[in-house]
Parts: C-alpha cells; structure tokens; sequence
C-alpha cells in the first residue's frame, strides 16, 4: 500500500506539472481547440502511467533540477517518474529508517518499517476510501440519468425526444444517442444535430468520463479538478470548431444563434450542445477562420513536440 501511494503521488506531480504546460500552451487564443482538447490527453497520461521512454529534453529534465531522481524499470530506456525520491531503493520499494534482512532465498524483505512507511500507508487508505466513493457517486449518477431516459422516444435515426431535460445533449458512451427536449419537435434541429453527431463520431462522452475517472484518481490535488472543468470546456469549443468547418458565413450565424436558444442548464456526465461558456463559444464561432494548409503542419508540429516534452522521462 504504501508503494502505490508513493508512485500516486509521483504521478499526480507529473501530471500537475504537465497540466499547467498546457494550460499556458491554450491561453493563445489562435491556437485551435481541436489541438488544446488534444493535449489535455497528456496530463492524464502523466497521472495514470508512472513509466515512460527516457528523451533528452523534457519537463521531468527540469523537475529534476529541484527534487528527482532517475528510476530505471526493466531497462536504461524506460524508467519511472519520480519527483518525491524518499525512497532508498524501489524494487522492493524501501524508505529510510527500514530494517532489512536477507530469507533463505537470498532476497531482501522489511522487517522493521519506517515512519515514513507508515505515512504513505494511512495515506492509501483514506485515498482508496474518498476515490472509490467519488467513482462510485459517479456511476450511481450516470446509470441512474440513463435509467431516467430509456422511455425517450424516437423522432428519427439515433435522435430522441424526453420531457426530462431541458438541453439537447449526448447521452451514453457505448450506445450513444442524442436526446432533445420534447420541445424541440418543431424546433430546426440541423445544427443541433450536427453538434451532437460529432461528439458521437470523436468518442467524446468516453473521453469526458475518462476525464472524471483521472480527477477522481487525484482528490487531493484541487488543480486536478481545474483541468477537468478547462479540458471540458475544450471539448466542447473543438466539436464546434469540426461543426464550423462545413458551414458558410451565414451558417455560423445560425449556428450560433442554435447554441443562444440551447443555453440552459446542463448535465456534467453529457456531451450538451449548450455546454461551456455561451459568450466564449459565440465569440469563436463568429470569429472562427479556416486554417491553411501549412498552418495545419505547424500545428501538428507543435503538438507532437509538446507530446514528446510532456510524455518523455529524464534521461
């Protein structure tokens, strides 16, 4: 126990540190949303996997120079990210003040734990209680909204009508299905559709659990939470960003006037055409420009330097 809460720990200072990396990266205004939605995908990677190659330069290259130290795992290419460095030796992870003596078979085993073993077992403890309480409240809340709406009904294709809520949105993550108010019978529901279709296609109700699942993970680190609700938003503005891409001028007006009529109160565990910042998105569909070609090769670029910053191990 107090081994994994060591590497917890570890992994929750790698993906802070990465987290804050991309939210600086996302305050440029011109950078899509389609690329900061992207490298949100990060972070979590960082929280939730403490192994990595080893790269020359890195952000763990720098959190190293303040407190660090290199792990090797299995070979000189992969090694763990390890920012507390309490630990004397790693496998079997040992900690100052540890007694050691050797069995029959010649291995190492504790005999004697430190204080600080203790320290990072108690700590195990109360994180598995409040972490499974908040997956457990999440998939109570999830089920139980999915339960509500099996008695939608179908006005065509994979598009539903439910007295039940009050914002179009997608609900579930392997049948997905679009969900309108019952209101919206007579309502023009192309771009809301739309919408809703490219959520589907990108899988983003899976990714918005996922993200949940990784804020659950880390409680106890508050700038967790604050990347959730920021990666959200991006996920939002990028699906309006795939919609724009296939309008004209006018289009994007009547766009835009579709998110000021769905902008309602809304469900965290959807994928909701209203969802995010209504004056944030109505901005950027109203100012939004295609991109060229060769910005579109500068923004790849940029991405994967930034993967290979964030995701790479000191050397």
């Amino acid at each position: 126990m107090d081994g994994l809460f060591y590497w917890l720990i570890n992994m929750s200072i790698a993906g802070t540190a990465a987290g804050l990396i991309v939210l600086l990266i996302r305050s440029v205004k011109r950078l899509p949303r389609r690329a900061a939605a992207l490298m949100w995908l990060f972070p979590m990677i960082r929280a939730v996997i403490p192994v990595s190659v080893a790269g020359k330069y890195n952000l763990n290259s720098l959190l190293a120079l303040f407190r660090g130290k290199t792990v090797y795992f299995t070979d000189p290419f992969i090694t763990m990210t390890n920012h507390v460095s309490f630990a004397e030796s790693y496998f079997p992870l040992t900690f100052p003040g540890e007694i050691r003596a050797i069995n029959v078979n010649g291995n190492y085993i504790t005999v004697g734990r430190s204080v600080w073993s203790r320290v990072f077992s108690v700590g195990f403890i109360v994180w598995a209680v409040v972490a499974a309480a908040l997956i457990l409240t999440m998939a109570v809340i999830y089920f139980m909204t999915v339960r509500e709406l099996k008695d939608a009904v179908l006005l065509r294709d994979n598009v539903y009508l439910s007295d039940k809520i009050t914002s179009p949105a997608v609900y579930g993550i392997f049948r997905p299905r679009i969900i309108l108010p019952a209101e919206y019978k007579d309502k023009e529901i192309n771009y809301i559709i739309m919408h809703e279709t490219a959520h589907i296609r990108h899988g983003d109700n899976f990714w918005r659990m996922l993200g949940f699942l990784v804020a659950a993970i880390h409680w106890f680190d508050p700038l967790a939470w604050i990347f959730l609700k920021v990666g959200l938003s991006d996920l939002e503005l990028a699906c309006d960003e795939r919609v724009l891409k296939k309008l004209d001028a006018d289009g994007r007006k009547q766009y835009a006037l579709a998110l000021v009529d769905a902008a309602r109160p809304k469900n965290v565990f959807v994928s909701a055409f209203g969802g995010a910042k209504l004056r944030t998105r109505v901005e950027n569909v109203l100012s939004y420009r295609k991109m060229s070609a060769a910005a579109c090769v500068g923004l790849a670029a940029l991405v994967a330097a930034v993967a290979y910053v964030l995701l790479t191990n000191a050397a």
